[in-house]
């Protein structure tokens, strides 16, 4: 399957599941919300303390299984990921980067200073994945 094959089946959707790999190389797999950027990079929110961020930190090999509701037709996109420095100020490009995705997935929000606040207190980060392969029944 082309890449640009799977992003289009993948955009249609929000909900997948992310899998990393752990320091014993056992798969981590993470349920999570994610957005596609128009350069085709696919973004999630995490905590620091997540271990999907000190798995990606460690090993950038991912995959990302997305299903449709019909559970039968799926994409998994395989790629690098790299992970955003975690949230320090509410003004830094990793909470900039998390205010673009918010809105991508849930539109504008009632306040943005409050977001951005909490988006520092959580110490919210982004795993960026680059698309490498992809396979699937789309």
């Amino acid at each position: 399957m082309e890449i640009s094959a799977a992003l289009d089946y993948v955009r249609q959707h929000q909900r997948g599941v992310l899998l990393t790999l752990k320091a014993d190389g056992r798969p981590q797999a993470s349920n999570i919300m994610y957005g596609v950027g128009d350069d085709g990079v696919i973004r999630i929110s995490a905590t620091a303390d997540r271990a999907k961020s000190a798995n990606a930190r460690r090993d950038p090999r991912v995959s990302l299984h997305v299903t449709a509701e019909d559970f039968w037709s799926y994409v998994v996109v395989d790629g690098d990921a790299d992970v955003t420095p975690t949230a320090t100020a509410p003004d830094d490009a990793t909470v900039d980067e998390l205010v673009d995705l918010y809105r991508s997935l849930q539109g504008e929000h009632p306040d943005w200073d409050e977001y951005r606040a909490a988006m520092v207190d959580d110490r919210r980060l982004v795993i960026r994945i680059h698309p490498t392969h992809a396979y699937g029944m789309a």
